[in-house]
């Protein structure tokens, strides 16, 4: 690695999880074990009818195609139309990838961006925009409200609607004058709605709904993965979809990269796509956590925050969020300080609602 000057990790934080290491140890030593709340992994079984259309694709010896079969397209499109509102969607208009957070990360490096270029992403957000950012030299750029932001050279402006960590969802009035804003100065849209199928308190829109983008999908990308509605963050199934002349540049460019999506999750995400009821099913699950959980959370003295939607409540005891990591652990609770997600974070904690049911019980025993 001698040769290798400046080493591109020298440019990126600290990953963040591995502060976290001596507080599982410590919540790992209860006598009952851990409940681990902190990352937001999914843990229900994946269900039948993606694990048979899986390995149905299995005989697979050919190279897939980065923009996917006709058939999943068709997937994409649909879903997009039928789920998100969105109006006139060809299949130019998605585009498969391997995994949200992979996006994500190499998203900037693809649109060609570099020194002098900057990256907008909220104050409080999960931490693979700034890493994204800082992948190919941009500059990263936390803000509050983007229209406050100066424009000269923001190339790129993420949102994040549900909010992860926060599940603070904006109303399409709101995005709206966000959109506007952008297409104004000539800034590229990309909105991650990776928890859109998880309202609770309000129901999310996508930056693809007429009332939002004016019917056209012009500088605007929308974000989806299968991993949280559908329990496949194994499979790493992702999809964007969107703007047709940067989605053909991202594909242009993946198609030399290699990044495909292996055949037999292409023909998963068809089946996941084609079918609401384990969806619904899989919200139930989360519903009766989500409200044991904020039930006991609160009876002990917490106060939640937004989450409104998402998989997460962001928690606090108006306290160091460290130090709240630090009494939940002596509990055997692990769960997630809210400075990983940014200064702004630094009094609250993100619980998870991604553990079993029995695992959510002894949870509640706990904070009881």
């Amino acid at each position: 690695m001698s040769a290798v000057s400046p080493r591109v990790s020298s440019r990126l934080p600290v990953f963040p999880w591995d502060r976290l290491e001596p507080y599982k140890a410590t919540a790992a030593a209860h006598p009952d074990g851990i409940v681990d709340l902190s990352i937001g992994t999914p843990v229900d079984p994946v269900p039948e009818l993606i694990r048979r259309a899986l390995a149905g694709a299995a005989d697979s010896p050919g190279y897939p195609t980065v923009w996917g079969t006709a058939e999943l397209r068709d997937a994409l499109t649909g879903w997009v139309e039928r789920r998100l509102g969105a109006r006139g969607v060809t299949h130019r208009n998605v585009l498969p990838v391997v995994g949200s957070k992979e996006l994500v990360a190499w998203l900037p490096t693809q649109l060609g961006l570099g020194a002098g270029d900057r990256v907008a992403f909220p104050r409080l957000a999960y931490p693979t925009y700034e890493v994204g950012a800082r992948l190919c030299g941009a500059e990263p750029v936390p803000y509050t409200d983007p229209t406050e932001l100066d424009p000269a050279g923001l190339k790129l402006l993420w949102l994040n609607s549900p909010s992860n960590p926060t599940g603070a969802v904006l109303p399409a009035a709101e995005l709206a004058r966000i959109v506007a804003w952008a297409r104004a100065h000539d800034v590229l849209v990309f909105s991650d709605e990776c928890y859109l199928e998880l309202g609770w308190e309000a129901e999310p829109v996508s930056v693809l709904h007429p009332d939002v983008c004016g019917g056209t999908h012009e500088g605007v990308v929308a974000v989806h993965s299968l991993s949280k509605r559908s329990n496949l963050a194994g499979y790493r199934a992702a999809f964007l979809a969107g703007d047709a002349e940067v989605l053909g540049e991202l594909l242009a460019v993946r198609k030399h990269g290699g990044m495909m999506t292996p055949a037999p999750v292409q023909a998963a995400t068809v089946a996941a796509l084609g079918d609401d009821t384990h969806v619904r099913e899989q919200r139930e699950r989360y519903t009766a956590r989500r409200t044991a959980l904020r039930t006991a959370l609160e009876a002990h003295g917490f106060r939640i925050d937004h989450s409104e939607a998402s998989l997460y409540l962001w928690s606090t005891r108006d306290e160091p969020c460290w130090d709240t990591v630090a009494h939940l652990a002596a509990l055997g609770i692990l769960v997630a300080p809210g400075d990983f997600y940014g200064e702004a974070g630094a009094r609250h904690v993100r619980v998870a609602l991604t553990a079993t049911d029995e695992r959510i019980e002894a949870a509640v025993k706990r904070l009881a």
